[in-house]
């Protein structure tokens, strides 16, 4: 038996009222010919007020008259894709929407209008900032045990006037740890002065740390304050503590100990009512056997080590690294980059970041500059990286099956850095595979 038209129609009615995306048609002037149930709930307007009206009075957003994804549908006769939007409901609510749209075309292939779909991101939103905010911490970001720990005892070492040594790799963030210590302590309304301890020459370095009096050196033409004086009630970060030359290391020490300092050229010493942090991605235990730097020193400096993990130690992070610095450079350059195409993702996944955090922001970066659609693609990732990642990528034919994985993690006692090397893959790699068969 032949359905009739208005038969047709009403099942067509029932199926786009059933599926959960809002669903709407506009003809060629842009005004709404087709309503469906979701996108009454969705916008907060009934299928009778959103009929026949201009599709902007429905979908109020900053992008109805730059941007329209209806219209370039069918401005271009190619397809709009998932495109991240917000618009204002009936409640003057922001909704956070993910939008799609077509060209309709009539029997003889001609545009007649266009269709979007689209799609709530509310709860995805949501869940977002529950993760954001659960895993941040100051600026900084991590769900690794390691450095959840360290977020942990931040507060209780930065309430004290305790000399603080930061000790990781380079790139692993020393200096955001620095900034949450003197914003978390009473010193936070006071200045954070940083001073680089490997950046200058000798005499140079220490009239930037303890400042100058006019003649001084040569080419001192005025009284120069230091790095000390600029930090009064607040906090001096001697970043690289371990390339400070002896002959500023005893000076130092004198401030450390006494709480006083001269500077160049000046007959008498003043006080200095600082806190002190101090970073180094060197090993100074090793330094002193060596004589490179004074173990009286150390032990002034090393009252409380904080050890920050590298990011190969914790790649469990590189997901959200690589979330929090899409959202940043996009902010920075005024970019909508929604994601990474998945080989990209795969790579940024599996790269071991010698670099650390450092390494990957830079990657990021770069490639947010130079993007210009919504993904970012193959071609904007650094030559060195690619390469490598060819190099040493494990074809995932090769990859064990779960029982497998655990037999072998069990056989190393649990050390995945062994089994890492066994597999030929990397630690990150590793992370990925376990996680998938949901073993921690």
């Amino acid at each position: 038996m032949n359905s009739t038209p208005h038969q047709t129609l009403e099942h067509l009615t029932t199926i786009l009222d059933s599926v959960a995306d809002g669903v709407f048609t506009v003809d060629s002037s842009m005004h709404i010919t087709w309503f469906n149930r979701s996108a009454e709930q969705i916008t907060g307007f009934t299928q009778q007020e959103a009929l026949g009206r201009p599709c902007c009075e429905i979908f109020r957003s900053s992008i109805c008259f730059s941007a329209c994804p209806v219209r370039e549908a069918m401005a271009s006769g190619h397809s709009v894709e998932n495109r991240e939007i917000d618009i204002l409901n009936r409640d003057n609510r922001e909704i956070p929407i993910s939008v799609s749209a077509s060209v309709l075309l009539d029997a003889d292939g001609q545009p007649t209008g266009g269709v979007e779909t689209f799609r709530d991101l509310s709860r995805l939103r949501a869940l977002q900032q529950e993760v954001s905010d659960k895993y941040t911490f100051h600026d900084l970001v991590s769900r690794n045990p390691a450095m959840r720990k360290l977020f942990d005892i931040l507060p209780d070492v930065a309430a004290s006037d305790v000399t603080t040594l930061l000790q990781g790799d380079s790139g692993t963030g020393k200096e955001l740890f620095a900034r949450a210590l003197h914003d978390l302590s009473p010193r936070g309304n006071k200045p954070l002065i940083t001073v680089n301890c490997g950046a200058l020459p000798e005499q140079l370095l220490e009239a930037e740390i303890f400042g100058a009096r006019k003649g001084a050196y040569t080419g001192s033409v005025e009284d120069r304050p230091g790095r000390l004086a600029q930090a009064e009630g607040g906090t001096l970060f001697l970043d690289e503590i371990g390339d400070l030359p002896l002959s500023l290391q005893v000076k130092l020490l004198r401030v450390l100990e006494n709480r006083e300092y001269q500077p160049l050229g000046a007959k008498g010493a003043r006080r200095a009512d600082v806190r002190f942090i101090a970073a180094t991605h060197r090993h100074l235990d090793k330094m002193v056997t060596a004589g490179t730097f004074r173990q009286d020193l150390f032990f002034r400096l090393n009252v409380v080590q904080l050890t920050i993990p590298a990011l190969r130690d914790r790649p469990e992070d590189i997901p959200l690294l690589l979330d929090m610095a899409l959202d940043r450079f996009n902010m920075q350059y005024g970019k909508n980059i929604r994601g990474f195409e998945p080989e990209v993702l795969n790579l940024l996944l599996d790269h071991p970041y010698p670099g650390n955090v450092r390494e990957l922001l830079n990657i990021i970066e770069r490639a947010a500059i130079l993007c210009r659609s919504e993904q970012i693609t193959l071609d904007l990732l650094p030559t060195s990286l690619t390469l490598h990642s060819t190099v040493n990528h494990r074809p995932t034919n090769n990859r064990p099956d779960s029982d497998q994985l655990k037999g072998m993690l069990a056989r190393h006692a649990g050390n995945r850095t062994a089994l890492a090397r066994e597999l030929g893959i990397n630690r990150t790699t590793l992370w990925r595979w376990l996680k998938d068969c949901d073993f921690h």
